[in-house]
């Protein structure tokens, strides 16, 4: 399978003065021409400083601001929007039953027409954990299940009445070599790192060995990446990334989409 160059952007709720504001944040994304928009979902901002290793280096104060839960805000976007996938990136797979995630984002697709993105996780930021009553433990155990509710996703899907209306394209985020790059292999429609070039490319062909012992083909999986510039994406996209993600944060009670209007003029070049 090949795949088209596409450009998605996470509009965070996060310091948004209210829901109208991130509201219209998403239609505005879907007319500049947004292939994809997904949220989060997270109970409590994260404040990062930094990414090292693809991975996030917190802030050490995390403040309390606006913030608005992603699974109820996705189904007015569904209602909202009319042409761009929609999903959250990435559902933790510990905030839910897996077979219940698994029918909201069955009844989502419905609600959208076929256009949902099933993001998951193993989950990573303690305080959504903490403080709404979820236990944490450990790398390992948050692993554990995350391997378990991918498998119960999938049945799951497949026991619903009625069914999505397609197969509902899951995406997995991460690049961990030990247990993260072998459920992309086995379980992703969509796999997203943050990881620079060198070491995207040597994680690119680690899941391309590992999904022939899944019955699949490499090219089962589309590769998504964060953009940083055209530059940096030519790079990418020509070491097999095709989809390409920008985060946009509101400040001073506004969403600024100018990196996405960028990234649509770029995107509308490789097409």
């Amino acid at each position: 399978m090949t795949y088209p160059v596409r450009v998605a952007v996470q509009i965070q709720p996060a310091d948004t003065p209210d829901y109208a504001t991130w509201r219209q944040a998403v239609l505005d994304a879907e007319a500049i021409g947004a292939d994809v928009i997904f949220g989060y979902d997270h109970f409590h901002a994260p404040f990062i400083e930094s990414i090292v290793d693809a991975k996030p280096i917190l802030a050490q104060v995390q403040p309390d601001v606006n913030n608005f839960e992603g699974w109820t805000a996705l189904a007015s976007w569904g209602e909202i929007t009319t042409r761009a996938e929609l999903g959250l990136l990435v559902a933790g797979i510990g905030y839910r039953n897996p077979d219940l995630l698994a029918d909201m984002a069955r009844t989502f697709d419905h609600i959208n027409g076929g256009r949902t993105i099933l993001g998951v996780g193993a989950g990573w930021y303690e305080k959504d954990y903490t403080t709404y009553g979820f236990d944490f433990g450990t790398v390992k155990s948050r692993a554990d299940l995350f391997d378990d509710g991918l498998l119960r996703i999938e049945h799951r899907f497949g026991l619903l009445h009625p069914a999505p209306l397609r197969k509902i394209p899951i995406l997995i985020g991460g690049s961990g070599p030990k247990r993260t790059l072998p459920a992309v292999a086995r379980h992703a429609d969509i796999w997203h790192t943050f990881l620079p070039i060198d070491s995207y490319r040597e994680a690119s062909a680690r899941v391309a060995e590992l999904v022939a012992g899944f019955g699949r083909a490499d090219s089962d999986i589309e590769r998504s990446t964060f953009w940083t510039g055209p530059q940096s994406a030519d790079s990418y996209l020509t070491a097999g990334a095709t989809l390409f993600h920008t985060e946009i944060r509101a400040s001073e009670g506004k969403y600024d989409l100018s990196t996405l209007e960028k990234m649509v003029t770029w995107r509308d070049t490789k097409r």
